[in-house]
């Protein structure tokens, strides 16, 4: 079996006492009712602009895949918390209004985001002007500000104890991952094994994003404080363009500079993901299974072979006679044939 990891193509994120698993087009979500069984959703999302080829483009699909991500995203937390409250949505003005709702809040999600993250931190660095002179040393001290924001804040929402339940989902979706990439059959006891930490992961990808940016705003020399601010929040697609490549670069490759540059967003993951335990692990494997034939990716990558569809042992074609016993001896009791390596118990 080949010890390399391979590239699978899932991915997927946490949601309300669940896991959402994305293959192609193709997303479910499963989630922990209150009766302990597992519900599984299953539907599809085919993006913006799907099929044209200018969202294909180097460093343009970043930008496509990050708002997709936030559509997703919020759509999967929504049929999560209807799936966990047992709530359906029949009719065709519900489903609608809930798209509506999902647009909103992602829009919400969107600004609260840049006031933070932008906003803030360029604030907060004006306030040392008086100080440091150096323009650039200030812009600087803006992206130095904007990482601590960022730790502050997953450190801070890690405190709330529905986070630390989600944290751990998230911890049994990377394993699950991890799992499969690393050529082991998809099972409870092979993804606890595995690690919680992927390259891939979306707090990975929010660390480039913060990185990115404080190079690309490092070169913006403009007076206006209204213009500076305006730049930075246009100049963010680009920034989550460069981000996506790299991270998608990081995702496929292990050398030592990869290793290096993904080392940071690792680290965060540590808090942004917590160990499952086996129930976890098991909506996770469901939330797979729903999307994608781990099985045949094992087969293709690391000449798995699945153990229920091994032949069993055959026959021999032409019957041996069987001896005649003496009267009032008794018959030997006959045992059934075992596949070779297994002992009779």
């Amino acid at each position: 079996m080949k010890k390399c990891k391979i590239y699978s193509g899932i991915g997927g994120q946490a949601v309300i006492e669940g896991v959402m698993m994305k293959n192609k087009d193709k997303y479910a979500v499963a989630v922990r009712k209150d009766n302990g069984d597992i519900a599984v959703e299953v539907d599809h999302f085919s993006g913006v602009m799907n099929g044209n080829k200018f969202r294909s483009l180097p460093f343009v699909r970043g930008v496509f895949n990050f708002v997709e991500s936030l559509m997703l995203g919020m759509r999967s937390i929504n049929m999560s918390a209807e799936v966990s409250i047992e709530e359906e949505i029949d009719s065709d003005k519900a489903q609608k209004d809930s798209k509506i709702m999902t647009g909103v809040i992602t829009a919400i999600s969107v600004i609260f985001a840049v006031a933070l993250f932008i906003v803030l931190p360029y604030y907060l660095s004006t306030l040392f002007e008086g100080i440091v002179v150096s323009k650039s040393l200030i812009a600087i001290l803006e992206g130095v500000l904007r990482i601590a924001i960022f730790l502050l804040y997953v450190t801070a929402i890690s405190a709330m104890d529905d986070i630390k339940r989600l944290y751990r989902y998230h911890g049994a979706e990377h394993k699950c991952i991890n799992c499969i990439e690393k050529g082991r059959p998809l099972t409870v006891r092979n993804v606890m094994r595995s690690s919680r930490i992927h390259k891939r992961c979306g707090t990975s990808f929010m660390f480039f994003v913060l990185f990115v940016s404080i190079i690309l705003f490092f070169f913006i020399r403009v007076e206006n404080p209204v213009y500076r601010v305006g730049l930075r929040i246009l100049l963010m697609p680009l920034v989550a363009g460069i981000s996506y490549e790299i991270i998608r670069w990081a995702g496929t490759s292990n050398n030592i500079f990869v290793r290096l540059i993904s080392a940071p967003g690792m680290w965060i993951q540590r808090m942004t993901t917590k160990e499952p335990d086996k129930e976890m692990v098991e909506v996770a494997i469901a939330a797979v299974e729903a999307v994608f034939d781990w099985k045949q990716f094992l087969k293709e990558n690391f000449d798995y072979e699945d153990p229920e569809e091994v032949p069993k042992q055959e026959q021999p074609a032409e019957e041996q006679p069987v001896e005649e016993q003496p009267a009032g001896e008794e018959q030997p009791e006959a045992q059934d044939e075992l596949p070779e390596g297994f002992e009779a118990l």
